[in-house]
């Protein structure tokens, strides 16, 4: 895939994270990893305003930003860092999603309670609210970063991570209907998540495994 198609494909899912009321305003940001440089998404923008040609080109690497013109998105450290220590990760997707970041108010374990989120993105982790757009909010995300694709930052969003944007868009998706029924749930009696031997059974399930190569395929 070439730098030119990486760009509409951030386009793309980044016109679909507005679309779905994933993020609002100037909210958000997404990246995309190709040949050592990241694209990362322009700091101010909203998301479904930026154009093929926006996307902040930077070294993986040096920190660079390789191409001329606008600044990147405040949590450059947080994609960066993450590129940077994990080698499978090929896209990132942070937003703000309303379930998701309700749910961090009140919980912090969001369980396993259907097969989509079984299959497409297995346990979600929770990081404590740590200021926006510092090395900090960087650190605390990388640190577990390699243990699971979704992370929930308390008080702020969602972070996942996948090896293309397809596979970590959808993951985010999946998360905020989690967060979804589990907050509407809760509201009658305690949830019934999955068990561990319920949970390994969809994982095992080649239909499933089916599905997660075409999102690691396809756009």
């Amino acid at each position: 895939m070439s730098s030119t198609a990486i760009r509409e494909e951030l386009c793309k899912y980044a016109r679909k994270t507005v679309t779905n009321k994933l993020v609002v305003g100037p909210g958000g940001n997404i990246s995309a990893r190709h040949e050592g440089k990241m694209y990362l998404s322009p700091s101010g923008f909203a998301l479904d305003e930026v154009e093929p040609e926006q996307w902040v080109e930077v070294d993986i690497e040096s920190g660079e930003i390789t191409d001329i013109g606008l600044r990147p998105s405040s949590e450059v450290l947080m994609h960066l860092y993450a590129y940077r220590v994990n080698p499978n990760i090929g896209a990132i997707v942070h937003t703000h999603p309303p379930y998701c970041i309700a749910f961090t108010l009140v919980e912090r374990e969001l369980p396993i309670m259907f097969p989509d989120q079984a299959a497409l993105v297995g346990k979600t982790l929770y990081v404590p609210y740590v200021l926006p757009t510092t090395d900090k909010l960087a650190d605390a995300y990388v640190e577990v970063a390699g243990q699971a694709s979704s992370v929930l930052l308390g008080n702020h969003g969602l972070v996942t991570s996948g090896r293309n944007l397809r596979e970590a868009y959808y993951r985010t998706e999946v998360v905020e209907e989690s967060a979804k029924i589990y907050l509407i749930a809760k509201a009658i009696r305690e949830p019934k998540a999955l068990t561990k031997e319920e949970f390994e059974e969809i994982a095992s399930l080649e239909s499933e495994a089916y599905r997660i190569q075409l999102l690691q395929k396809m756009k």
